[in-house]
């Protein structure tokens, strides 16, 4: 969510965040591609009207950096010029006027992500440990495990994001879906519980102060 009023950088990450999204903020050109770099997003709602470059250059660098990302262009500017310009030459998905209305724009964030979406496999695989979102079914060396519900969600969770350092915050709100509204401690008990289960050598790095990260187990690990 690229804007420079942060009033509207926060009414959307807020927004978005609370129907399931994860979300980075940015309130220049500058910091956008820095994020982008870094988070790598599947779409960028995107203000045109910036304090160092204009949405439409932002657009063209986004794709140099990401050929797949998806851009949803959001401005205050009303000539139509300037949502062909949007739309053609500077290769965005979507154009939205301000004053928008909240639930059209992330309508239009679903859609857009739905238009572009690439299919996800539907086995994972890290290492010997093998998960299947289509049975559920999860192996480790062809040794099947037996996860509950919420053991699967985690690891499943984990794997899509594998060599990635995600938060406590992040699992409980992407785990949980907002149906939990406690304390982090709960993503720690799940954590140790899958430890438990998945064996050794160990595949979850605990990464202090920070959150934790799975990752294929260094030769010689136990």
């Amino acid at each position: 969510m690229v804007d420079d009023e942060p009033n509207i950088s926060e009414l959307l990450g807020t927004a978005l965040r609370f129907v399931g999204y994860d979300v980075r903020t940015a309130g220049d050109a500058g910091q956008a591609l820095a994020v982008a770099e870094s988070f790598r997003p599947d779409l960028v709602v995107l203000d045109v009207m910036l304090p160092d470059l204009d949405g439409f250059q932002v657009c063209h660098r986004l794709r140099g950096l990401l050929p797949q990302i998806r851009v949803v262009f959001l401005t205050a500017r009303n000539q139509a010029a300037d949502a062909v310009t949007g739309l053609t030459d500077a290769g965005g998905d979507e154009y939205i006027r301000k004053p928008f209305d909240l639930d059209e724009l992330i309508a239009r964030v679903a859609l857009v992500l739905r238009r572009g979406a690439v299919a996800r496999p539907r086995r994972l695989h890290v290492a010997d440990l093998v998960l299947d979102q289509d049975t559920y079914d999860v192996n480790r060396d062809d040794r099947p495990l037996s996860l509950s519900p919420t053991e699967f969600r985690l690891l499943n969770y984990l794997m899509l994001n594998t060599g990635r350092v995600v938060s406590k915050e992040q699992i409980r709100d992407q785990v949980w879906q907002y149906d939990f509204a406690g304390e982090v401690g709960v993503v720690e008990n799940y954590i140790s519980y899958l430890r438990r289960k998945l064996g050794d050598p160990p595949l979850i790095r605990t990464v202090r102060g920070v959150g934790y990260q799975l990752r294929s187990p260094r030769p010689g690990a136990v």
